[in-house]
């Protein structure tokens, strides 16, 4: 019996399909087939049943399946054990990052390609997708780290985050637009101690502030403003949509989105050309050279929140554990330790 048998064994099970488990190996499938059918001759047992459009294991094949996981897993850990006298590292690590941010000023390339220059025998996957998927994805085991748009104040269980970026959601419109007018008038009005009194969605008594949400000292765009305007936003699944509908909801409304982008660029993009109102963090220099204006929410603030997510149980291997060391190394200086944290990260539209 070999390791690569049971390896070939373990990887058909998982993908339940020679040809699939073939190219996750990197080897031609009538190879892996033989080596299956030899691992049943050795064992005189039928592991897996063929007969069927995806390929299942047999009772057999279940009984011993914990036992060639637990080989497979001595055999790693002998090897890791061995590395850490010579300072090598061996792994697979898995990162996910919220769609549109793989780009932004994280430096998420910078990152990783630092980190294959240090640890070049550690295997890096990365994929981009919505937050939503990603946290799913962490608690099945299929990610161990991922950059998430939060989707509510505290992390869903199993899971723990720290918040590496926390910053007003505005709105974003093109020079024109009547609501610049609006809020321009509103905030005069403000300051000088009077009521605008536009309708009566604009002048009812304002919520409570929430959780992630902030009174600013200077007057703003009250949100209830948005209730009849095309928006443009982020797709569902993201933290920053949630964070937009969830203070949608809290002034009184469901949004109207009339177009989704998962880069924040595209987004603001579409505002440009007079489609509609962009929201997501962003300031009067950052859009200004896209002939759009930036117009800050009045209290509460709505906030754009991106987070460092992993297991409650934590990354598992060394490798994943060295990887997320260096994530919080760059993006939550002096933390790297700490499980949670309100730490403040760099601006960035993306959540």
């Amino acid at each position: 019996m070999e390791l690569r048998q049971l390896r070939y064994f373990l990887t058909v099970v998982e993908e339940a399909n020679f040809t699939r488990a073939a190219a996750r190996l990197h080897v031609a499938q009538p190879g892996v087939s033989a080596q299956v059918r030899q691992l049943e001759r050795e064992l005189g047992q039928r592991l897996l049943d063929r007969s069927g459009r995806t390929v299942t294991v047999t009772e057999a094949g279940a009984a011993v399946l914990p036992y060639a996981r637990a080989a497979l897993a001595a055999v790693e850990g002998m090897r890791q054990t061995a590395d850490e006298f010579t300072g090598l590292l061996r792994g697979r690590v898995t990162i996910g990052v919220v769609s549109g941010s793989a780009t932004g000023v994280f430096g998420v390339a910078e990152l990783l390609a630092d980190f294959h220059d240090d640890h070049p025998h550690v295997e890096i996957a990365l994929t981009e997708d919505t937050s939503e998927r990603m946290l799913a994805a962490l608690r099945a085991g299929e990610l161990d780290i991922a950059l998430v748009g939060p989707p509510g104040e505290t992390p869903p269980q199993g899971i723990l985050w720290d918040i590496v970026v926390d910053e007003p959601l505005a709105a974003v419109v093109a020079e024109g637009d009547p609501l610049i007018a609006y809020a321009e008038g509103h905030a005069g009005h403000a300051d000088a101690d009077a009521d605008p009194a536009p309708s009566d969605a604009l002048t009812s008594p304002l919520p409570p502030v929430a959780v992630g949400e902030t009174r600013p000292t200077a007057p703003g765009l009250p949100l209830a403003a948005l209730a009849e305007r095309p928006l443009i936003s982020l797709p569902r699944g993201t933290g920053l949509r949630a964070a937009l509908e969830r203070a949608c909801a809290r002034a009184g409304f469901a949004p109207r989105v009339a177009f989704e982008a998962a880069a924040p660029d595209l987004v603001a993009q579409l505002a440009a050309r007079g489609l509609g109102v962009a929201v997501f963090p962003a300031s009067e220099a950052e859009v200004a050279e896209l002939g759009l204006r930036a117009l800050p929410f009045a209290e509460p603030v709505p906030r754009g929140r991106i987070a460092l997510a992993r297991r409650a149980d934590g990354p598992q291997g060394p490798a994943a554990h060295a990887f997320l060391t260096r994530l919080q190394e760059a993006l939550m200086p002096g933390a790297a330790d700490a499980s949670t944290s309100g730490a403040k990260g760099r601006d960035h539209k993306g959540s």
